[in-house]
């Protein structure tokens, strides 16, 4: 079967390649009839010579056959005969002589004319010969009639009716194959239309194809559809996202380039220190936004290195913990960390959730509020589930305002944040079939990471 190549050309073998081998096996089966029906003419032919010589001898009284009976043998019998004729005590009467002889099986009529096969002046032949009860004067006796043919003639007369009907064939074969041909390509005259149709279209146009389609490409016209309008969401999320990413990125560039501009007009060395404080701030704030809109769309698009694979998800929350504890520690802010003492393995991607982990840290700490005094870390894992939990004291956050604070690029208050830490932990907890929820909690904020389990692994040691 073709692999490659027109849909025209694949529909035109596959039509007609079991039409030519059914000719095939009607050829080899006319050519056997062919030889059957030869056969049966023959040997009618034969019979017919046969009596014809007989009752011409017989009005002849033994002379030799008349030139007109001969022709009408020849030509009624396609070929050649010849002939030997015996009368009564196997005399010779007229004919050729040493004619083939064969010994008649026993109990078999006499009188009963008999075929066989055998050889003439070192040719193969057919041969008839017939015995009759015949009365000549006051003498009654038996005279045999033998009459054999070439049976190379019956083959040609054979091979022509094979010759004639392997021609007829390769005539409605060849007509088959024409009205196949381009009837295939009247049927896919649709498909031509489509393709030529999207061809004319704009990059930019990716509304639905509305052309009449057969039936049988209705299927790939809806999937063409479905397809047009993934890729338009796809290209307007990248614009809303690029709109809103070139939005973010200009404030703290902003920032940056004021604080550079103030500290040149420091005019102590005290102002300077200042300046140089504010403005390492604001390139970290600048550096931790262009991160996170990268981990945005890596998260979005991911590459043959982001793969999932067995990890041991409290090593990544332990180191997460120990990155992050310095800098809530440096605030005098208390921080607990509860973990089970056996590994945790689940199917993830290690740097996603180490970064999902450091981002509800860091926005504990950024809108927790001047009176939260407590962070806390609780990992614990089940047969069914890991769940994760960040919980602390501050300003708090309610189930209620999940919508807000998961969009991308929203504060719920003013804050040093980018507003985009919550939407990157939703989308890596999308991305490994998790999710983050905000719990009713009475004083401060908890976020709970829910994460499949794996029970073949994730059992204690």
């Amino acid at each position: 079967m073709i692999k490659h190549g027109s849909l025209r050309s694949r529909l035109f073998i596959l039509i007609l390649t079991p039409l030519v081998l059914l000719a095939v096996i009607l050829g080899y089966w006319r050519f056997t009839v062919a030889q059957k029906t030869a056969q049966e003419l023959f040997d009618d032919s034969l019979l017919a010579a046969g009596l014809a010589i007989a009752r011409d001898v017989a009005v002849s009284d033994g002379d030799a056959l008349l030139p007109s009976t001969r022709n009408i043998i020849r030509e009624a019998s396609g070929g050649e005969v010849f002939y030997h004729v015996t009368g009564p005590g196997g005399i010779y009467v007229t004919g050729y002589a040493y004619p083939p002889r064969t010994a008649k099986p026993e109990g078999q009529d006499p009188y009963k004319p008999t075929f066989f096969e055998a050889i003439y002046r070192d040719e193969p032949v057919r041969v008839l010969s017939m015995t009759e009860r015949v009365t000549q004067a006051n003498l009654v006796g038996d005279a045999t009639v033998t009459v054999w043919q070439l049976i190379a003639d019956r083959n040609a007369f054979a091979r022509e009716l094979s010759i004639r009907a392997v021609m007829l064939m390769g005539i409605l074969l060849a007509t088959l194959a024409i009205a196949v041909w381009f009837g295939v390509a009247r049927g896919l005259r649709p498909l031509v239309d489509l393709q030529d149709a999207i061809d004319l279209r704009s990059p930019d146009d990716l509304s639905e194809i509305k052309r009449p389609v057969p039936a049988e490409v209705q299927g790939v016209v809806k999937t063409l559809n479905r397809l047009f309008g993934q890729v338009e969401y796809s290209i307007n999320a990248h614009q809303v996202f690029i709109s809103e990413a070139a939005h973010q990125l200009r404030n703290p560039a902003a920032a940056v380039q004021s604080m550079a501009e103030a500290l040149q007009d420091a005019k102590t060395d005290h102002d300077k220190d200042q300046r140089i404080a504010e403005l390492v701030l604001a390139a970290k704030n600048s550096a931790t936004v262009a991160e996170q809109l990268l981990s945005l769309e890596r998260l979005r698009h991911p590459t043959q290195q982001d793969q999932m694979e067995d990890i041991d998800f409290r090593a990544v929350v332990e180191q997460a913990c120990a990155e992050m504890g310095v800098h809530i520690l440096e605030q005098g802010i208390e921080f607990d960390v509860e973990m089970p003492g056996h590994p945790i393995t689940i199917s993830g991607d290690a740097v996603f959730l180490s970064e999902a982990i450091k981002n509800l840290l860091d926005n504990a700490l950024k809108h927790g509020g001047e009176t939260m005094d407590r962070i806390s870390v609780a990992l614990r894992c089940d047969e069914n589930e890991v769940t994760l939990n960040v919980a602390d004291n501050g300003a708090g956050l309610s189930p209620d305002q999940s919508t807000a604070a998961f969009g991308r690029f929203s504060q719920l208050k003013q804050s040093t944040g980018s507003g985009l830490g919550l939407s990157i932990v939703a989308a890596v907890m999308q991305r490994h079939g998790g999710q983050v929820s905000i719990d009713q909690t009475e004083r401060g904020a908890s976020l709970t990471l829910v994460l499949p389990s794996n029970r073949s692994t994730s059992r204690p040691a």
